[in-house]
């Protein structure tokens, strides 16, 4: 099949709002001849996952000068791997194509601006036993693999993930469970990585069962971005086996709505099937989710696949990462276009992880104008001024809320 003739079950859905929230397949582009058994084997596609440069430049001649340079160089920091699957859903006909971007490595990844730092989040630094980060007071981030599905080249964890540039992570287990039974306080678990179920349904059913067990963790989350790179994976065994380890939530990765397919709808109604709540985060990225339109149709879609928009994040100061990184103020300006532009469950929070540990930061438009001990002046979504009568308990005051009408300019 030629390249020509495999865009058309790429995904590729236009960029009108309607088109954007079409459900369509990723098809299977250059694999049509691939069983569907095969097709269908989550196990098939890591195999046959795209990870060297004459893959890469067999699969699709139109690299640029840009991504050919980037892909020699990728496996010295973050390696290429896309799977079949995912890689159905670029359009090898548009180098700016927002699924493109997000997986295909470029010269720039080379370049590091001065305030980019390789632990951007500073976990690291927070790290009490080899693969557990303990930020917040009440829950520990748990790093079960330094391995992904598919790799982001935008990743925060780049200096581990993949172990390209030789981070040689290796989590102990065993040392962090002891962690958290020690540490009371501790009442909520985030499995991630990497990506946490790229383990068998048994390793993971292992080390949920040993969490669980702890009395003081209340509940269980998994990060994971399987559901997009792989849907294959979520397999009814899999949700059976989640199933019986409530409460736990999961939150999926998924940035444009092209990435929200008839495959991982599927996907994700299994999991949500099985009592699972689902969130996702997003990170904002220049030119491929920079823009109201895009991002609004991205979180409608994501509620009809049962997922409820969590956050958007502003990219971290990942080494590498300033030519996917857009403004705060351009993700300001999404923010304002969501919020009673759309359904409430369709806003996420949009927030900024302090630069070296600080934690998350949640970021939004000004919406509380001024504050007094008698009043609160606010405006709305359309851009209307209020004032509310303020009481030192919080009561509103007899007085009722009114309207203030702004002068004209002449």
């Amino acid at each position: 099949m030629s390249i020509e003739a495999s865009t058309e079950d790429s995904g590729d859905e236009g960029s009108s709002p309607g088109a954007l929230k079409r459900f369509v397949s990723a098809g299977r582009g250059l694999w049509h001849n691939v069983s569907d058994a095969d097709w269908n084997d989550w196990h098939w596609q890591l195999k046959h996952r795209i990870t060297r440069l004459e893959q890469l430049t067999r699969l699709m001649p139109t690299l640029t000068a840009e991504e050919y340079a980037g892909t020699q160089l990728a496996n010295h920091k973050l390696a290429l791997a896309i799977t079949p699957y995912f890689f159905n859903l670029i359009n090898p006909a548009d180098e700016h194509c927002p699924i493109r971007r997000q997986v295909i490595p470029r010269l720039e990844e080379t370049h590091t601006a001065p305030w980019e730092m390789s632990d951007p989040c500073g976990e690291d630094s927070h790290s009490p036993v080899p693969g557990l980060v303990h930020r917040y007071p009440d829950r520990v981030l748990f790093l079960v693999t330094d391995r992904c599905a598919s790799y982001c080249r935008y990743c925060t964890r780049s200096r581990l993930v993949s172990n390209a540039s030789g981070y040689d992570f290796h989590p102990r287990f065993a040392d962090q469970l002891d962690y958290i039974r020690q540490h009371p306080e501790i009442r909520d678990v985030l499995l991630s990585g990497g990506d946490p179920l790229l383990f068998s349904d048994d390793k993971l059913n292992q080390l949920l069962t040993a969490l669980r067990a702890i009395p003081h963790v209340e509940f269980v989350r998994i990060g994971t971005r399987i559901p997009i790179f792989l849907p294959q994976r979520i397999t009814p065994e899999l949700c059976a086996m989640l199933k019986r380890h409530h409460p736990l939530f999961i939150s999926i990765h998924s940035n444009h709505p092209r990435e929200l397919t008839t495959e991982v709808r599927t996907a994700l109604e299994r999991l949500a099937d099985a009592g699972i709540p689902l969130g996702n985060q997003s990170v904002l990225l220049r030119h491929v989710n920079d823009d109201a339109e895009v991002m609004k149709a991205h979180v409608q879609k994501l509620l009809m696949c049962r997922v409820r928009p969590y956050y958007i994040y502003q990219c971290d100061l990942i080494a590498g990462s300033a030519h996917l990184r857009t403004s705060v103020r351009k993700g300001l300006e999404i923010m304002q276009a969501l919020r009673g532009h759309t359904t409430g469950y369709a806003v996420p929070t949009y927030v900024i992880d302090a630069p070296g540990g600080g934690g998350k930061v949640p970021v939004s438009p000004e919406y509380v104008l001024s504050r007094s001990t008698g009043r609160v002046i606010i405006r709305n979504y359309e851009g209307k001024i209020f004032e509310y009568p303020e009481a030192p308990d919080g009561t509103p005051q007899f007085a009722a809320p009114r309207e203030i009408v702004e002068p004209e300019l002449v």
